[in-house]
């Protein structure tokens, strides 16, 4: 008698992402989207379409593997497939293979570098970082007919947050990435008939969230998620004009008699961030240009040497109407004075005349300066913006959080370079912030927060 394998009625987005053929496809958004339902189905359809391919299905940890994927699964199967609990796989009669791993370390990646699949799940995919990501795809190979495809679900937040909103939500690519490979496919609790059925007051408690917690969780919006670290931050184009309640403007033509400043932070196997701020004549400051890249790994195809870099910076500063014939004090991290593995960084930028003096390095201090930059007065001004052409740290800025071990500092295993020179800039010229005693509602404004400081001033 043929056996017959039965699934329940999928949602709507569900259906989408079960017949989605891209490379590489995102699903949710959202808190109870149906996510790991879809995973589910998703690869069991595989199994049974493509005798003798291999998939692999990812999560965090082994008890969230075991809890949401390989117990209902079991059940799922119990007629169609062999699980093999000490290899953590099904094996299907037809050849089929599906392996369960989790990554909770780089440790663990490592164990999987000999791995090669067809199609890879990866199941909440923003608890990894990008470096975990990029591993993991490495292992979708194999010389066969089989699709190649790296299915992710996703809600906003957590360490991988950038890299997901950058691929899927941003559509911002670098060199060697197709935009048209990607698809997301944004799924809310609203959209899962069958979890508001069985538990109809689960919404009621993704309402009952903190507001910024809320609209990541219930409305899947991935530009405001818990934890953020700099969450004064504000890109709102509808005030680039009046420069109220942003932090992000149009370009202008800098006056010849501001100051220049060049902050700098470097990384052997991360990017470095070059960046240039002008300060106009109360002590307010502009990011007026940046030079971002990688040495080790690097971004849009171009390796960053230290030489390459400096070389490049004294160019600009020689050729850029906004640089040349200035004076510009450099203020940078303390360690490319760092000599123990040869010769130091900074032997290097002497050799192009870029000078620099080291950057005060103090964590707390410095992101305290930066959180006065940033602090925006009752009249709706910061002391600090930046030319909406900084891509690089208007992406990287709003999405870092706070360290899971230190409540007061940065979580240093994300994109925080930008940062740092930010850091090593704010501390080169610190400002105080002045008290007043009544306290400003902004009103309806979106950013929903009280102003307690009167505009800055240098002490």
């Amino acid at each position: 008698m043929e056996k017959i394998l039965c699934f329940p009625e999928p949602n709507e987005k569900q259906k989408l992402f079960l017949r989605d053929t891209h490379k590489y496809v995102a699903f949710g958004g959202a808190r109870g989207g149906g996510k790991s339902w879809a995973v589910r189905v998703k690869s069991i359809l595989l199994c049974l379409k493509y005798p003798g391919i291999k998939i692999m299905i990812v999560r965090h940890t082994y008890p969230e593997l075991r809890a949401n994927h390989i117990v209902p699964m079991r059940e799922m199967l119990s007629s169609f497939a062999v699980y093999k609990e000490t290899a953590k796989e099904f094996h299907f009669p037809n050849g089929s293979v599906i392996l369960f791993r989790h990554c909770q370390t780089d440790k663990d990646v490592d164990k999987y570098q000999g791995t090669e699949v067809d199609v890879l799940f990866l199941d909440e995919a923003t608890q990894l970082s990008e470096e975990q990501y990029n591993r993991f795809k490495a292992c979708v190979r194999g010389v066969n007919k089989f699709p190649k495809r790296i299915y992710l679900t996703c809600n906003p937040g957590g360490e991988g947050h950038g890299w997901v909103k950058r691929l899927f939500i941003d559509r911002n690519y670098n060199m060697g990435e197709n935009a048209q490979e990607y698809s997301f496919i944004q799924s809310l609790v609203t959209d899962n008939k069958a979890l508001l059925a069985s538990d109809p007051d689960y919404v009621k408690q993704l309402e009952a969230l903190p507001p910024k917690l809320r609209k990541a969780w219930l409305e899947g919006d991935w530009n405001i998620f818990e934890g953020q670290f700099f969450e004064e931050f504000a890109d709102r184009p509808e005030h680039y004009a009046d420069r109220r309640w942003t932090h992000v403007i149009e370009p202008f033509e800098v006056p010849s008699d501001w100051n220049i400043v060049r902050s700098f932070d470097f990384g052997y196997s991360k990017p470095f961030s070059c960046d240039w701020w002008a300060i106009d004549y109360d002590g307010r400051a502009y990011l007026i240009l940046q030079l971002y890249g990688c040495t080790a790994n690097p971004d849009e195809g171009v390796r960053w040497y230290p030489d390459r870099i400096f070389k490049e910076i004294r160019r600009i500063e020689c050729e850029h109407r906004w640089l040349k014939n200035r004076r510009i004090t450099g203020v940078a991290d303390p360690s490319i004075w760092d000599d123990s593995r040869g010769n130091a960084v900074i032997d290097s930028a002497d050799r192009h005349f870029v000078y620099f003096s080291k950057g005060d390095n103090r964590r707390l201090s410095g992101w305290m300066q930066c959180h006065y930059r940033l602090a925006f007065d009752e009249n709706g001004f910061p002391m600090v913006y930046f030319f909406n052409t900084c891509r690089h740290a208007i992406r990287t800025l709003p999405l870092l959080q706070f360290s899971e071990t230190d409540p007061e500092d940065l979580n240093t295993h994300m994109e925080d370079h930008f940062a740092d020179s930010f850091r090593y800039f704010c501390m080169s010229r610190p400002v105080t912030p002045v008290r007043v005693q009544n306290t400003y509602e902004l009103g309806d404004d979106p950013l929903d927060q009280r102003v307690r400081y009167a505009p800055y001033t240098y002490r």
